[in-house]
């Protein structure tokens, strides 16, 4: 299996109501999300200049040295990091990053010597969270759910984060940047520079992704995996650091809030006659046991970080 098996989906027929382009489209996305959990999207609505000024940026003020990128750490209080955080040291991954809240949060943290970097990534972060309703809806309509029915389940758009990382080269000892893991919340868009580095794991393989220009990747968090009860997977995937160069790149995380329960929708259990693959919980509980296991976690390992704790089939 190689690249090509990550699936390219052309989003204008969404955007310009294409009605036969859309039910294509549908059609390829919904078999990424039930085979592979990832897939590429062009034509996505976030302009393209942004998306370039935004990695220009972001590369500008990860190159300025430590002292100066410690003085954005996070605020006391935060409800997330938001502002500089970088990888302990030493440690089996190797990056640095920038978390957004949304924009106007009074927790945010940015560069004064990089005073456009708030505005661009402001934008960026706006840009993100419509794509993601497209992508949300679509979603919707093609596992057949009722209209609305996902964005009514996941209407607070306070707790989406974006985050600017910068992974440093490969040395002899170590090549990861982010270890196998599945994502949190409902989806995830990554906007990567030229150098690469991602890659999804299927059937026991690792692909990867490889940046095509003006592409967003598409990645489906555990959220989604257990409200359709498996139907779509959130798939592992890791970012292996490139040699002799550095990586920059944009997570954007189309999340849920902490308190919301989640459990399998009856369209995908009771409807159906199908037994719960997972007992429900709220997503606090879930985010707590996955840092609980994150803090055990100390080399490379491929294993689930907390949703197995609420896995009703092991």
């Amino acid at each position: 299996m190689n690249n090509s098996a990550i699936p390219i989906v052309d989003l204008s027929p969404f955007l310009l109501r294409d009605e036969d382009g859309k039910r294509k489209e549908r059609e390829v996305i919904n078999e990424a999300c039930s085979r592979y959990g990832f897939f590429q999207i062009f034509n996505h609505g976030v302009p393209l200049d942004l998306m370039s000024r935004a990695l220009k940026l972001s590369k500008s003020f990860f190159e300025c040295p430590v002292e100066e990128k410690i003085k954005c750490s996070p605020l006391p209080g935060a409800p997330f990091p938001a502002g500089y955080n970088r990888k302990p040291n030493p440690s089996y991954e190797f990056s640095e990053y920038l978390v957004m809240l949304q924009p106007g949060s009074t927790f945010n943290v940015f560069p004064a010597k990089h005073p456009h970097l708030r505005e661009v990534m402001g934008d960026l972060f706006n840009g993100f969270s419509k794509t993601g309703a497209i992508i949300e809806s679509i979603l919707n309509e093609s596992l057949g759910l009722p209209p609305s029915t996902l964005e009514e389940f996941n209407n607070d758009r306070n707790s989406d984060v974006l985050t600017a990382l910068h992974y440093l080269p490969a040395t002899e000892t170590g090549k990861i940047g982010v270890n196998s893991h599945k994502d949190i919340g409902c989806i995830t868009f990554v906007l990567q520079d030229e150098v690469g580095g991602l890659e999804v794991q299927n059937d026991g393989k690792w692909i990867p992704v490889t940046p095509k220009e003006g592409s967003l990747v598409v990645n489906i968090g555990i959220v989604l995996q257990v409200l359709t009860n498996n139907k779509y997977k959130s798939p592992n995937h890791r970012v292996v650091r490139p040699n002799g160069r550095s990586r920059n790149s944009f997570s954007f995380f189309y999340n849920v809030s902490a308190g919301k329960w989640i459990e399998p929708l009856p369209h995908f259990t009771k409807q159906i006659a199908e037994k719960p693959n997972y007992k429900g919980f709220f997503y606090k509980d879930y985010l707590q046991k996955r840092n609980e296991n994150k803090l055990k976690r100390t080399c490379e390992l491929e294993e689930d970080l907390g949703l197995s704790h609420f896995s009703l089939t092991l």
